[in-house]
């Protein structure tokens, strides 16, 4: 149940559901006898008590008890107050990361920093190459003061090196016992000592009553999501389908919109002997299938990386897998076989498809095709698969050896090498999702008024995240940088100057009304509300399309988005990390700074632990992280003199300098806060994310000093050529950065503004819009105005109706900051919930709001 309760916590993002599944609800009472009247409950005094101090420590880190929660609380005894309590302070501490001992190898930090890192580095390895026991220090001449330091026994003389000061070896920064003479205790501030806080936003925790029910809802809402889930809710939807089974097998629906998350689902139900027609449910094509022999493997259902170990499936498993796969349809089969080809070989050995041909002819031909088998043998298995072969000439030919395929994707590709775009547009029109994710491709070759009927005719069939990105393209002129993020959560990210020919305008915009149509025509679907309110920060955040890699974070931003830094002028970097029992890990936490062409400026990490002074400070470099303790590494930033040094791009990179895959930490994760009042300060905390998945690098977010914003960028880097260090890869760096602000800055992709628009637009006459200035103002449908013209006016902003709306009583919001009056059981995006009550409105995640776009009825992601 406690891991139910983190995963709750996490996920909700209002925390109290988790600790109080813990908690035990007062016992019932027995019959009551008759004239018996219940006596009001009363809390003991050193409850109360309790509680205050519960909610005063609570308040303190930004969170408020809602009032059922605080009347279950008030209604348990002293003890299991105290323990409730504990488990509640420590979860949201953990969302904040707070929950460890933060250590860096300077305990002093920043005071303690050395001036000269050179100088500093210098000391080391002559201590290391020329140090003697039972000699007089090689740097201070004393005698008696040299000593070696347990476990890596280099020898530290007490005078040169202040054991008061250094967490570790200063020769070799790694952990020491922590019983070791040379530890002495030090007297650093503790963190956020003596502080008076006022935490800039507060969130609600809410009562959960039954554990169960929400379980069931979160699976419902993480199955219902039409773009693929994190890593983390992936996790969560295994974890809900195993614990709650068989129960939870009456939770699924009857489609589930994304393959990703079906795999995960079906490889959690088989564990458990799913029956048979749960896999012809949610098995609809040979990619699922290859998915879900990735997610039995504890591989990626994603496919983006093999599973680390191919093991066997038990023969059952194995024969429904191969019966579903027979069961499809010869040319989809083949096809995807192909699409997928060097996985099915390897997945083959596995499945051994032709020890019962017999049973499973279309299987067998498909694999034969897949692996090219020779079929001129004349055996039985060679004049069985040719006679499957005949049935199916469009699909196969054989070429007197092997059977080759005729796919589709050759189909399509081939018209469109041949300048034969009307054909290319035939073929595509069978397939609407792949028609619309070439619709940029087409564009520039094809009638305006034929693609956008072809268009219109494929979109409702389309998942949102392909429209949305199909619509951010064809409205991004070339020109700027185009950008390849590859599936791979380590694979390397290329980027080339744009130079296709622009698109047509009127292909532009005629097929850009096709798309935005139907999204709006989804939207009128939904149910309509008296008044829809939009904060127009959202113009600062993308619509997801996908987030499949997307880290775990403490306020989830969709890549690309933009918010501001702290307001303060000094920033505080932050990683922690902890490695497993049997093998060394070495994290490095390091920021390059560039000025406004992107030219390196200057370098703040492990060999350079000062930038002009003060500007940007390190902690030092750590080189080990044990448990318990783990390792911490900081990095200051002053932003006035950061800029005065030249810098207007300030990029932050963690590296994992041993090679070692964030995935094999026990724990890692970073962020940024305003500057503490001593080490490590929970209530300064503004971002905090995990280091997870097979990358080695991790590159979170670009900060543009000048006008003080950073953009998200959520970016696992490939660690060829060597990429462990800034100093030598700062001009890869700039290429990326820069990369990066010209894809998404100078585009127009899809915003959740535009999302939010959409939904008002088509589902409410009145939209009050609060304005980054924190005017308001109210729009107003016309009786004659369409809902694309509606639309079309509020996004842009332009001619709103009158200023005097207040912002109170509407049934949808798109905001940033959730400080808004919303009517019950409202629909409700926002960045900060602050003291939004799920009990009283149904929240929404970036996802959810562009899922609830999604076709109806359901026809899966395209």
């Amino acid at each position: 149940m406690d891991g139910l309760a983190e995963m709750l916590l996490r996920h909700r993002r209002l925390v109290a559901p988790s600790l109080l599944a813990t908690v035990p609800a007062p016992e019932p009472a027995g019959p009551e006898p008759r004239g018996w009247r219940r006596r009001k409950v009363t809390t003991a005094p050193e409850v109360s008590d309790g509680l205050v101090a519960l909610e005063a420590d609570l308040l303190v880190l930004g969170y408020l008890l809602s009032a059922p929660l605080r009347r279950r609380l008030g209604e348990l005894t002293g003890t299991e107050l105290a323990n409730a309590g504990r488990h509640l302070l420590q979860a949201v501490l953990a969302e904040l990361g707070g929950y460890v001992d933060h250590v860096p190898l300077f305990r002093n930090f920043p005071a303690s920093i050395p001036a000269d890192t050179f100088e500093f580095y210098v000391r080391r390895v002559f201590t290391l190459l020329v140090q003697q026991p039972e000699q007089p220090c090689v740097l201070c001449g004393k005698t008696g003061t040299v000593h070696p330091v347990a476990p890596c026994a280099h020898l530290v003389c007490d005078a040169c090196w202040d054991g008061a000061d250094f967490s570790a070896c200063p020769i070799c920064h790694r952990r020491v016992d922590p019983d070791d003479p040379f530890l002495r205790p030090s007297d650093a501030p503790a963190s956020g000592a003596g502080r008076e806080w006022r935490p800039e936003r507060t969130t609600l925790l809410w009562l959960c009553d039954d554990p169960a029910e929400s379980a069931r809802d979160l699976l419902q809402t993480l199955l219902a999501r039409q773009t693929p889930l994190r890593r983390e809710d992936r996790a969560a939807v295994a974890t809900l389908v195993e614990g709650f089974w068989p129960r939870s097998a009456g939770w699924l629906p009857d489609r589930i919109p994304v393959r990703e998350t079906r795999a995960t689902v079906l490889a959690a139900a088989l564990r458990h002997g799913a029956p048979e027609d749960l896999l012809d449910r949610h098995a609809d094509s040979a990619v699922d299938v290859l998915r879900l022999l990735y997610a039995l493997m504890d591989g990626d259902a994603g496919l983006r990386e093999r599973p680390a170990r191919r093991s066997s499936l038990s023969r059952p498993v194995r024969r429904a897998l191969l019966a579903r796969l027979d069961r499809m349809a010869v040319p989809y089969l083949v096809e995807d076989l192909h699409r997928h080809s060097e996985a099915w070989k390897h997945m083959a050995e596995v499945l051994h498809p032709f020890e019962q041909y017999r049973r499973h002819p279309d299987a067998a031909l498909a694999f034969a095709a897949l692996r090219g088998t020779r079929l001129d043998t004349g055996t039985p298995f060679a004049r069985a698969l040719l006679e499957r072969a005949a049935e199916h000439p469009g699909v196969l030919r054989f070429d007197g050896v092997r059977l080759r395929p005729i796919t589709f994707a050759a189909s399509v590709e081939t018209a469109l090498r041949d300048g034969d775009h009307a054909r290319a547009l035939e073929l595509l029109t069978r397939r609407p999702g792949e028609l619309v994710r070439r619709v940029v491709q087409l564009a520039r070759n094809t009638p305006a008024g034929h693609l956008a009927e072809a268009v219109a005719g494929a979109a409702p069939k389309a998942s949102p995240g392909v429209l949305i990105a199909a619509l951010g393209q064809l409205r991004t002129p070339p020109g700027g940088t185009r950008m390849f993020l590859p599936r791979g959560g380590s694979a390397r990210i290329w980027a080339e100057p744009d130079t296709r020919r622009p698109i047509p305008a009127d292909a532009v915009a005629s097929v850009s009304s096709a798309l935005t149509a139907e999204m709006l025509r989804r939207a009128a679907a939904l149910p309509a509300v008296e008044v829809a309110v939009l904060d127009e920060a959202l113009a600062d955040l993308l619509a997801p399309t996908a987030e499949r890699s997307a880290s775990s974070a403490l306020v989830r931003l969709p890549r690309g988005s933009v918010q501001p830094i702290p307001a303060g002028e000094r920033i505080r970097l932050f990683l922690h990390w902890a490695e497993p029992a049997e093998q060394r890990v070495d994290l490095d936490l390091s920021v390059a700074l560039f000025d406004e062409r992107w030219r390196f400026t200057g370098l703040c990490d492990y060999t350079s632990l000062r930038l002009g002074g003060t500007a940007a400070v390190h902690s030092g470099d750590l080189t080990s992280a044990p448990e318990p303790l783990g390792a911490s590494e900081f990095v200051d930033l002053d932003v006035r003199a950061l800029r005065a040094l030249g810098g207007r791009y300030a990029v932050p990179v963690v590296f994992s300098f041993n090679d070692v895959p964030f995935d094999q930490l026990v724990r890692g994760f970073a962020g940024f806060m305003d500057a503490p009042d001593g080490l490590f300060d929970p209530l300064a905390v503004r971002q905090r994310f995990d280091l997870a998945g097979p990358a080695k690098i991790l590159l979170p977010l670009v900060a543009d000093l000048w006008s003080r914003t950073m953009r998200w960028a959520d970016l696992n880097l490939s660690a060829a050529g060597a990429f462990h260090n800034m100093d030598g890869n700062h001009e890869q760096l700039a290429r990326l950065g820069a990369a990066l602000e010209d894809a998404f800055g100078l585009g127009d992709r899809v915003t959740l503004w535009e999302v939010s628009c959409w939904h008002a637009a088509a589902r409410a006459p009145v939209v009050v819009v609060r304005h980054r200035d924190g005017t308001t103002s109210r729009y107003l449908r016309g009786p004659a105005e369409g809902m694309g013209d509606f639309a079309g006016r509020l996004t842009a902003l332009t001619v709103p109706d009158d200023s005097r709306e207040t912002l109170g009583g509407a049934g949808f919001a798109g905001a940033v900051e959730g400080d808004l009056e919303l009517a019950d059981g409202a629909q409700v995006y926002a960045l900060h919930p602050r003291d939004l009550d799920p009990a009283r409105v149904h929240m929404l995640g970036a996802t959810d709001l562009v899922g609830q776009l999604s076709p109806t009825p359901p026809s899966g992601t395209a």
